[in-house]
């Protein structure tokens, strides 16, 4: 008689599909932070099918024509790396880098994505989104954000010389610092009618997206709506935080803190 050993055989792992990251921030002041994003898209992003920027990679970015800026190339080669690897990149704009274009798309590899977009992964449609757009209880916000995303605004900003945009950007950065003080937690974060209309309107039944800096997993009427950490690991240990979400074969979407631990 033969023995039946199929019992006894390991059951296959589900694989790594995708990864979903946001909210880096990424800038020279944050040197451990950049560091821990580098050895992310070196050990991790590698190892999946499709990597996806979902916003604020960066802190800020002025235009394409700064790409070979002593910070900013090395993140750009990182990338490159990653998507000469095989693995498919994907990009959502952020409130923070949402002048990225066609230049770093073509130094990067990623592919420009609208803000929302549907993908279907493991048998399940997803909506993906920065998450900026649906703070709608923030009025000043919305008013700057249809301000700056007009095709002519970017174009007028994007003619002046770079030194000019940059100190124009830091302007802008310190005032946004000083009008948060005085906002409260609930008018930043996301507007439940607003993420209701977004469900609704894809017929998604999953959602990711980022911006609020509140990570979180909301479940509601059979939809699940996954929220990324923002990035910090230039603080003290206790209060180093980031992470992404990993997407596997089975469906399953699995939290990773920014050590690559499981959260």
């Amino acid at each position: 008689m033969i023995a039946d050993h199929s019992a006894n055989q390991t059951k296959a792992q589900p694989e790594l599909v995708a990864l979903f990251v946001s909210d880096t921030h990424l800038n020279t002041t944050l040197p451990l932070t950049t560091a821990a994003f580098l050895s992310f898209l070196d050990k991790q992003a590698t190892q999946a099918k499709s990597l996806y920027l979902l916003g604020d990679l960066f802190e800020y970015w002025v235009g394409d024509d700064n790409i070979n800026d002593s910070y900013n190339l090395p993140i750009v080669q990182a990338l490159r790396k990653v998507r000469d690897h095989g693995v498919q990149l994907y990009w959502i704009a952020g409130n923070r880098d949402f002048l990225i274009g066609a230049d770093f798309s073509a130094a990067t590899g990623a592919i420009l994505l609208n803000d929302p977009s549907v993908i279907d992964l493991a048998g399940k449609k997803i909506v993906l989104s920065h998450g900026d757009a649906q703070c709608t209880d923030d009025h000043a916000y919305m008013k700057f954000r249809a301000q700056v995303r007009q095709a002519e605004w970017q174009t007028t900003f994007l003619a002046m010389p770079l030194e000019q945009r940059k100190k124009i950007i830091e302007g802008l950065r310190t005032e946004s610092k000083m009008e948060q003080k005085q906002k409260s937690v609930a008018i930043m974060d996301v507007n439940a009618d607003a993420i209701a209309a977004l469900f609704l309107q894809t017929g998604s039944s999953t959602m990711i997206h980022g911006h609020t800096h509140r990570p979180a997993i909301h479940t509601n009427n059979g939809q699940t709506r996954h929220v990324l950490p923002d990035w910090d690991c230039d603080c003290d240990d206790q209060t180093k935080r980031g992470g992404w979400l990993a997407a596997y074969s089975d469906g399953n979407i699995q939290a990773y803190n920014w050590d690559g631990n499981l959260k």
